[in-house]
């Protein structure tokens, strides 16, 4: 298990989301970054959205993942998700995560 499966699993054990106040999950890979807003009471996925969505020329992976952090922000907003507990899945809050993060409060999403 790496050191960021552990950390995740630790963040995992304190944070969880609900109906009112669902879970925003991150997870960066090596060719993308994913965000999903999770209800953890039903185990389910209410919305989705990752870097393979935006259709732009090519861009720098930061504000790629600027620009997921807005669409899942409209998307979320279209559901009438207003706040959400911010899951960082064991990665450092830098780089893209924070990219992402910051992409998703500029569009009014409440952390």
């Amino acid at each position: 298990m790496s050191n960021r499966e552990r950390r995740h699993k630790r963040i995992r054990a304190k944070i969880s989301g609900d109906k009112r106040k669902p879970r925003l999950s991150v997870f960066r890979s090596a060719k993308g970054i994913y965000a999903q807003i999770i209800d953890d009471t039903e185990g389910k996925t209410i919305v989705s959205a990752d870097s393979r969505e935006i259709k732009t020329k090519k861009k720098d992976n930061i504000s790629l993942s600027n620009e997921v952090g807005k669409l899942i922000a409209q998307k979320a907003l279209e559901k009438k998700i207003k706040e959400v507990v911010f899951d960082r899945g064991g990665y450092l809050y830098h780089g893209r995560v924070k990219a992402l993060a910051e992409g998703a409060k500029k569009e009014g999403l409440k952390f």
